[in-house]
C-alpha cells in the first residue's frame, strides 16, 4: 500500500506533515510518497533526527505551493508544479493507492475532480467526515461544505455514496441512512428536502438502502443513523456547531475539575475516562475527511493538523484504499440518477 502525502499543504507544513508521515511509515508499515520541495522535506528530516529517508518513504519534488487565496477552479493549471497538483497526478496515474492533503479544501476538491476525476455518473463529489456517536464508531455526514446548493438528485447520490462507504470502510452490513431535517414528518423542510425524502423512501422501499427517515439535529449525536445526509451549507453549520460545543464542553469540564482540591482528586480518579472522552471528541483521532465520488481515495486533513492528526489521516487513507466503496458506487450508479420527471429508476 502506498499513500501520497502533500508535504506543503496546511498551516503546519512541512515539519508537522513530514513528522506525521514518518509516524505512519513506522506504525502502519505502509509506503509514503512525500510531495513537495525536496530540500525543505530533507531539512525537516534533519530537525526530526532522521539522518536518512526510511526505506518505505520517498520524495517527489514539486516546486510550487497552493495557497489559501489561490482560485480553486484554476489552481491545477496555474500551479501545475504544486505539491497538491503533482500528488493528484501521481494518484491518477496509478503511482499510489490514496492521497492525503491538509491544504485548501476548495483546491483539493476541485483538483481531485479535474485531475483524478469523479466516478462516472456521479454529479458532485462531497465531503464526508465521521462524527463521534455511540453507534458503530460514529456517523458519516454527507455533505459538509462542498456543495452549498444542491438538487434532490445530489442528495440521493450523497446518501448512496455514504451508504456504500460505511458498508465497505467500516464493515457495517446495512448502514442506516437518515436525512437531516427540522422535523421527523415527511412533509417537513424545504422543497429540496421534501423531494429528497421521496427519493430516499423509494430507494429504501426497494431495498437499495436502509433509509430510516428524517433526523432532527438534536438526535444526531445519539447515533440514530450511520449516514446523515444534507446539503453542504446545512451540514457545515451542523458540523461546526458540534465542534464548537465539544470545545466548550471540554473547556468547562477542565475548569470544574481544577476548581478546588476535592475536584482535583476527582480528576485523578477519572483521568483514564477523561482521556478516553477527549479522544472520542478529538478530530485528530479521525484525521481527515473523505472526498466521496472521486475514482480514488482522497483524504482532506484539517488545515491545522499536527503530526498525530496527519498520522491518523494516513491511517484513514490506508483503510479507504482497502475498501471497495468506489466500485460499489460505480456498480449501482443507475439507481442514483433522477429522470426529467424527478423520479429515480425503478427496481428491476
Amino acid at each position: 500500500m502506498k499513500i501520497i502525502v502533500d508535504a506543503m499543504g496546511g498551516d503546519n507544513a512541512p515539519l508537522e506533515i513530514v513528522k506525521g508521515a514518518l509516524l505512519a511509515a513506522k506504525e502502519l508499515e505502509t509506503e509514503i510518497t512525500l510531495v513537495g520541495r525536496g530540500e525543505e522535506i530533507l531539512r525537516c528530516l534533519q530537525e526530526l533526527g532522521e539522518a536518512d529517508l526510511p526505506s518505505n518513504v520517498e520524495i517527489a519534488d514539486a516546486r510550487q505551493v497552493v495557497e489559501m487565496e489561490d482560485d480553486p477552479a484554476t489552481v491545477t493549471k496555474v500551479k501545475a508544479d504544486s505539491s497538491m497538483t503533482v500528488g493528484l497526478k501521481l494518484l491518477r496515474d496509478g503511482k499510489a493507492d490514496a492521497m492525503v492533503s491538509a491544504g485548501s479544501t476548495g483546491a483539493l476538491l476541485s483538483g481531485a475532480t479535474l485531475v483524478v476525476k469523479r466516478i462516472r455518473g456521479v454529479r458532485r463529489a462531497c465531503l464526508a467526515p465521521m462524527i463521534p456517536t455511540p453507534a458503530n464508531g460514529g456517523t458519516l455526514m454527507v455533505d459538509v461544505g462542498a456543495n452549498a446548493e444542491c438538487t434532490p438528485e445530489y442528495l440521493l447520490q450523497f446518501a448512496f455514496m455514504g451508504y456504500y462507504f460505511v458498508k465497505s470502510f467500516k464493515g457495517v452490513s446495512n448502514p442506516r441512512v437518515g436525512l437531516l431535517n427540522i422535523g421527523t414528518e415527511e412533509t417537513k423542510g424545504s422543497e429540496l428536502y421534501r423531494e429528497t425524502y421521496k427519493l430516499l423512501k423509494r430507494a429504501g422501499d426497494e431495498g437499495r438502502i436502509n433509509f430510516v427517515g428524517n433526523i432532527e439535529a438534536r438526535e444526531v449525536m445519539n447515533g440514530v443513523c450511520d449516514v446523515l445526509v444534507s446539503d453542504g451549507f446545512t451540514g457545515n453549520v451542523l458540523l461546526k456547531s458540534i465542534e464548537g460545543m465539544g470545545i466548550f464542553f471540554m473547556r468547562e469540564l477542565k475548569g470544574m475539575l481544577k476548581k478546588n482540591a476535592l475536584s482535583s482528586v476527582a480528576a485523578l480518579i477519572l483521568k483514564k475516562d477523561l482521556m478516553n472522552l477527549k479522544k472520542l471528541v478529538s478530530s485528530d483521532e479521525v484525521g481527515g475527511t473523505a472526498l466521496l465520488g472521486i475514482q480514488k481515495p482522497v483524504i482532506k486533513a484539517h488545515g491545522s493538523s499536527d503530526a498525530y492528526a496527519i498520522r491518523s489521516a494516513i491511517r484513514q487513507a490506508v483503510n479507504a484504499a482497502k475498501s471497495d466503496a468506489a466500485a460499489m458506487i460505480a456498480e449501482n450508479i443507475e439507481y442514483m440518477k433522477v429522470d426529467a420527471a424527478g423520479a429515480a429508476p425503478a427496481k428491476e
